[in-house]
């Protein structure tokens, strides 16, 4: 529960306000909050547990002319990937970094830890890929 709902049921508790006027003020406050249908409570996301790349591109070799990529990646997997880079001796990450650089992944392993990983996946519901190709669409999300 938020402030601001919180406020209105301690205002109704007060009688400040009557049942109808709290009613239509945390309904206008749900409608407020977008993605939040009317008349359900806000309830917070369960943990994701894979991330998600789908793919569907016209693949112009005269088959069926569709490709399509379904990628599921357990995230307890992307995890343990990050937590393995602290193995990683210093001049390897120096030399790998370097290459990722002159790839044009401006990565630097040394800096990569599990909570940023987190954060990347908390905030994966905003991921949008452009691709060049009009035929094609791409999707990232976690699950």
């Amino acid at each position: 529960m938020n402030e601001q709902s919180r406020q209105i049921l301690e205002m109704l508790a007060e009688g400040k306000i009557t049942v109808d006027e709290a009613e239509r003020l945390i309904e206008a406050l749900r409608r407020e909050q977008p993605g939040t249908p009317p008349g359900t409570a806000s309830r917070p996301k369960a943990r994701p547990k894979y991330l998600r790349v789908v793919m569907d591109a016209e693949d112009g070799t005269g088959g069926d002319g569709r490709t399509r990529l379904n990628v599921r990646i357990p995230l307890q997997l992307l995890r343990a990937g990050v937590r393995l880079t602290t193995l990683i001796p210093p001049a390897a990450i120096t030399k790998v970094n370097a290459e990722l650089d002159k790839a044009g992944v401006p990565i630097d392993l040394g800096e990569l830890k599990p909570q940023h990983l987190d954060d990347l996946v908390e905030h994966l519901d905003d991921v949008v890929v452009d691709l060049d190709d009009p035929g094609s669409k791409m999707q990232v999300y976690c699950e």
